[in-house]
């Protein structure tokens, strides 16, 4: 059945205006005003804004890490995904040692068949690039429609990667047609703070933050931009948290470098002061970078109105605070990194960012749904709307306060990271593919709906001009 959405205020990233939009099976195909059909379902929008679905690029469902595994699987991570407002996700398949890669993406298929409620892709986790990757690595990325790649310079005892395994990830990216992302710490350096602070009997939350400091991500941040260079390639930083590390990607993309950054909401509006409460509830927000002193905060926001960072993703990574976490209450180290932000990017990003002034409607598209559609292969099909684009959308209230809780979210988790926080806008209903995943919020959809998606290739012409605010 078609669907025609009245009465709406349209925002993209390059314009905002209103109109009614028609679907047809899951694409947009009449964008304009007054329009009807009589076979169509009628949704009235009147003062709401359509948004197109947000894109999340970093997420971690179903990720096991540090001994234990994520407490959002496909099916509540992707529905939560869909009530916050997002309808695409990127997320990262692991290899292991013993793995091909192959056989690893087999693996991440089989987590999410059956389960995601929204559209989906893989971002290619790679930790060894000798010979026999290298010989795999170009075939399966042209089979599966992977066009990005994650690479961790922390993590010793799971992920690290050496610079010459990074070198190598980024010349063959640039072969591939992909674009690399970097965790950008220095993982050699913070395993022996962490080591002496443990050895000094520092066992709380806090010294998690204290052991990660922030020129440990600055100089981690500028070690990949240097080497991406060096390899004609491109960069993607993934979480940045600090002004150390915006200093060294704006520097880069002054350059011309082609380098790009990503934030996430928990860094817009939280700080190193969470990491301090009693009781062992700092473990509550203990994750990679960590929360920095809150100062940081407004510049990432200066950071994402200038363009110097272009995306926000949630770096979703649930972790139960019973259970879970409680495994480093005598060894900050032991405590599970990550935290549940999947449901609220869109919504906080929106609250903070364009209801308190600092970011326009456009700007707040292009962050959260348009820059990463772009990035990673999937535009124009997602990241806008657009006559032929897939009927992604988001029908908005941006006046509607409340406040965010454990007991309301719809994460598999405990806890809520942003608990009692108040903000202002909230999704209403959610289309994915021209199918109502949320509506009148409520879920609707169904667990196994959701399409993977084989992404195009990065095209090295669009990534010449990393100075511009867009790709």
């Amino acid at each position: 059945m078609k669907k025609l959405i009245k009465n709406g205020i349209v925002v993209t990233a390059a314009d905002t205006y209103e109109a009614d939009l028609l679907v047809d099976g899951e694409k947009i195909i009449e964008i304009g005003r007054n329009l009807t059909a009589d076979d169509a379902e009628i949704i009235d929008a009147k003062g709401a804004y359509i948004f197109p679905g947000g894109v999340d690029p970093h997420t971690h469902l179903d990720m096991p890490f540090n001994n234990t595994v994520t407490d959002d699987d496909w099916e509540t991570g992707t529905i939560a995904a869909a009530f916050g407002g997002t309808t695409t996700i990127i997320d990262f398949c692991l290899t292991t040692g013993d793995d091909t890669l192959e056989k690893a993406v087999a693996r991440w298929h089989g987590k999410a068949e059956g389960k995601a409620a929204i559209d989906y892709g893989f971002h290619l986790m790679l930790a060894n690039l000798d010979e026999k990757v290298l010989e795999e690595l170009p075939l399966l990325l042209e089979k599966e429609g992977i066009t990005s790649l994650k690479v961790f310079m922390a993590y010793a005892k799971e992920f690290q990667a050496d610079d010459r395994t990074l070198f190598r990830a980024f010349k063959a990216a640039k072969e591939a047609g992909a674009l690399v992302m970097v965790h950008c710490e220095n993982g050699s350096v913070i395993d022996e703070l962490v080591t002496k602070a443990l050895a000094e009997g520092h066992t709380e939350p806090i010294y998690h933050a204290l052991t990660r400091p922030p020129e440990a991500e600055g100089e981690a941040t500028h070690r990949a931009i240097e080497l991406a260079h060096m390899a004609d390639s491109q960069l993607y930083v993934v979480h940045v948290t600090c002004a150390e590390a915006v200093k060294q990607i704006a520097e880069a993309r002054a350059k011309g470098y082609k380098v790009w950054g990503e934030t996430c909401p928990q860094y817009l509006v939280l700080d190193q002061s969470y990491l301090e409460k009693p009781d062992f509830e700092g473990a509550k927000y203990v994750w990679s970078p960590p929360l920095r002193e809150k100062h940081h905060q407004k510049v990432l926001f200066d950071a994402l109105k200038a363009g110097i960072l272009q995306t926000l993703g949630s770096d979703q990574c649930s972790f139960n605070f019973n259970g879970k976490k409680q495994l480093g209450r005598n060894d900050f180290s032991k405590i599970p990194n990550g935290g549940p932000f999947i449901e609220d990017r869109f919504s906080i990003f929106f609250s903070e960012g364009v209801k308190k002034g600092i970011l326009s409607l456009n700007q707040f598209v292009d962050i959260v749904s348009t820059q990463p559609a772009k990035l990673f292969g999937l535009f124009p099909e997602k990241g806008t709307i657009a006559v032929g684009a897939d009927a992604d959308l988001v029908i908005f209230d941006p006046e509607v306060k409340r406040v965010i809780s454990a007991k309301t979210h719809h994460m598999n988790v405990d806890y809520s990271a942003f608990e009692g926080m108040e903000i202002t806008g909230e999704p209403i209903s959610v289309l994915c593919r021209g199918n109502f995943v949320i509506k009148d919020k409520k879920f609707i959809g169904q667990p196994g709906s959701g399409k993977y998606l084989k992404r195009k290739k990065i095209n090295q012409g669009a990534l010449q001009s990393p100075t511009a605010a867009t790709v």
